[in-house]
């Protein structure tokens, strides 16, 4: 349940390359033999922007469980989750998820529930938009700024994502479940972009923009990646603890595969895609070329397996809270959880 982060959002491409024409050296998923298809990935919600992939966390679940079942929707806030009945709203063409859940419930025993919710009420999409703005045309800093805006939001985005977690829990109650019964998985989020330090284009020129598509000063990239992610991600941790939820850490699930990550590489015709060494993240892509910008700084296909292996592995830890962390030159398989403590 939630948002892009974990209803599969980019799941379309393995990697990012630079062809813009046929396959995109074999990382468009949708490239048909003579045309580009975007249902092949994203199913009936390619229509409606939802953008549930056939590669989304929850399919990491499928060996532990008969049946799997994602709500999520890209884009959607703590109030498309909430309950109509107590200020949920409709998004997409779509009831809030806490009622569609309640069908769900009603027809299957519900054992676990994964949530990645919050980014959305924060503005994340607007933060990289001015952090990009800032780079390209502006020529100054957003971590200043925005930090401004985040702390100002933030507790009352918690106090939403607690009343997102309540709201499912009383969902479950009202089907008859007691809360022994089934758990809450709240996930945060990981960093799209590297440290400055590790981005392998030269924070001159135009090569962030132009060939990584990754355009953030380093100041700004370091913010990101070192302030906003663990504090989201902290605060997250909090809201799970006060809520009875187990708590999944990804914020540096992603390290070393973000966009422009030295320690990962663009797809090319000589450079076929891979899970060991392409990026994990999908690239800012603002003339949108190849796809949707909205699919833009979200884990793509081989992101969201790796998530898919970070599911898989809590599923196996009934309790305690977890990191899940990536292994250097490896795909999903690489995929581990360090316990919280």
């Amino acid at each position: 349940m939630g948002d892009s982060y974990i209803s599969g959002e980019a799941g379309r491409w393995r990697g990012n390359s630079l062809t813009n024409s046929g396959s995109r050296a074999g990382t468009d998923r949708a490239w048909t033999g003579s045309g580009y298809d975007p249902s092949r990935v994203y199913g009936q919600t390619a229509a409606n922007g939802c953008h549930r992939s056939d590669s989304a966390e929850v399919q990491g679940a499928a060996g532990a469980a008969d049946t799997v079942v994602n709500l999520a929707c890209s884009g959607a806030t703590t109030r498309n989750v909430f309950r109509a009945s107590n200020g949920g709203q409709w998004f997409k063409g779509e009831a809030p998820q806490a009622d569609q859940l309640a069908a769900v419930a009603a027809s299957y025993d519900v054992e676990t529930i994964a949530l990645s919710i919050g980014g959305n009420d924060l503005g994340f999409a607007s933060i990289i938009e001015k952090c990009a703005k800032d780079y390209i045309i502006w020529y100054s800093y957003c971590h200043d700024d925005q930090q401004a805006v985040v702390d100002s939001k933030i507790d009352a985005v918690m106090a939403d994502v607690g009343k997102a977690v309540d709201e499912i829990r009383a969902v479950m109650s009202g089907a008859g479940y007691n809360s022994s019964a089934y758990r809450i998985v709240l996930q945060s989020y990981p960093s799209p972009i590297p440290r400055g330090s590790e981005n392998r284009y030269s924070e001159s020129g135009w090569s962030r923009v132009l060939t990584g598509g990754c355009p953030f000063w380093n100041k700004d990239a370091d913010w990101a990646r070192d302030g906003l992610v663990p504090q989201l991600a902290d605060r997250l941790r909090a809201v799970a603890a006060a809520k009875g939820a187990q708590f999944l850490d990804l914020r540096d699930m992603l390290q070393g595969r973000e966009v422009c990550a030295k320690a990962s590489r663009l797809v090319s015709a000589s450079q076929p895609p891979s899970a060991a060494a392409s990026e994990w993240v999908r690239w800012i892509d603002s003339n949108e070329t190849q796809g949707p910008i909205q699919e833009s700084m979200h884990p793509n296909h081989y992101g969201q397996l790796a998530q898919q292996r970070c599911l898989a592995l809590i599923q196996g830890r009934p309790s305690g809270n977890h990191a899940c962390r990536n292994t250097a030159g490896y795909g999903a398989s690489g995929m581990y959880l360090t316990g919280l403590y």
